[in-house]
């Protein structure tokens, strides 16, 4: 139950993190055109996640080796066979052939596609249209898990699941409107959605035998080489030179922690707790961003909004009740 408890703890700072990265990508984002910026923010946390997996793993390894040291006592020759056997396996930390495919797809899936189809919806519809449909995604999970059958999902994750949409339609879906002016937007962005819930539903089976730092480090990897072949041009065309070093701070940030930190809790969470509670907190996320614009940019709180932000926390707290139906067993790492 310990892990259960850190885990939800991560989650809540991945939280924080991501809804903390919508005013900072407002400063990066009036510098650097949006496919310049995210092929360097994808490049940079691809490098960082890749420099992790041998270090992590060699940092595993000594672990294991310290384990069988210690039981060697015991004069239990297989075990400690078994174990050094483990560490020197762990040790590569490369997926096998039969991953590779499934590790492409969801790198052209839920990075490149799913990075493309965001950013071009953000700026073709409104904050309002884009936070709404984007609440919806604990739903698209929970119909893609069902599908999948990794999960039962149950009367308590659609009750929350549902709980929660209707707090973010009061948080933000008010002033949300379908127009043909946003309509390609608001496609683009359900598109998004939809990689999104690809992209956690499909990782579930490698999850099983690969550390969500290897799968979330590959999948990257791969989808960055992808979206970089689209931004180059924007990349070639960008003034660096003129880049202030508040825009950089700014890069960093939305790179080394809503990309490495916050997806390697997520792919730890879709590990240990499953899709459907992990993908519920993705809707506390407008509630920070919500706090943080109050901070920043001083805008004014009213009655419905504190009323959609209850309603979100109580839709994860009914889903959060519910035990997962299958949890994984494979290693954590990071």
């Amino acid at each position: 139950m310990r892990h259960t408890s850190r885990l939800d703890l991560l989650l809540l700072l991945m939280v924080v993190i991501w809804g903390a990265n919508f005013t900072v990508l407002k400063i990066a984002l009036a510098a650097i055109p949006p496919l310049a910026f995210n092929g360097l923010r994808l490049l940079i946390a691809s490098a960082v996640f890749m420099a992790l997996v041998p270090f992590v793993a060699s940092g595993f390894s000594r672990k294991i080796f310290r384990r069988a040291s210690a039981q060697s006592t015991e004069f239990d020759g297989g075990r400690v066979e078994r174990l050094k056997a483990e560490a020197t396996t762990e040790r590569s930390h490369r997926p096998a052939r039969r991953d590779v495919v499934r590790l492409a797809a969801l790198g052209f899936i839920g990075h490149f596609i799913y990075q493309l189809c965001f950013i071009e919806g953000v700026a073709r519809t409104s904050v309002a249209n884009s936070a709404l449909i984007i609440g919806t995604g604990p739903v698209s999970v929970a119909l893609l898990t069902a599908v999948a059958g990794h999960e039962r999902v149950t009367a308590r994750h659609w009750a929350g699941a549902a709980l929660s949409v209707f707090g973010i339609y009061l948080l933000v879906g008010r002033d949300a409107e379908l127009s043909r002016e946003t309509l390609t937007g608001d496609l683009l962005i359900l598109l998004a959605n939809l990689c999104w819930a690809f992209y956690t539903v499909g990782a579930r089976p490698l999850l099983k035998r690969l550390s969500a730092l290897v799968v979330t480090g590959y999948s990257m990897m791969i989808g960055t080489v992808f979206y970089l072949l689209a931004a180059f041009p924007e990349l070639a065309r960008q003034d660096w030179s003129a880049v202030r070093l508040s825009t950089w701070l700014a890069l960093f940030f939305s790179g080394l922690l809503a990309l490495n930190v916050a997806y390697l809790i997520w792919y730890t969470a879709v590990q240990r707790l499953g899709n459907i509670r992990t993908s519920m907190y993705s809707n506390v996320v407008p509630i920070v961003a919500m706090l943080v614009a109050l901070l920043w940019l001083g805008e004014r709180i009213g009655a419905h909004k504190v009323l959609g932000a209850a309603a979100i926390l109580s839709g994860l707290a009914i889903t959060r009740a519910g035990r997962p139906v299958e949890q994984s067993t494979a290693p954590i790492e990071g």
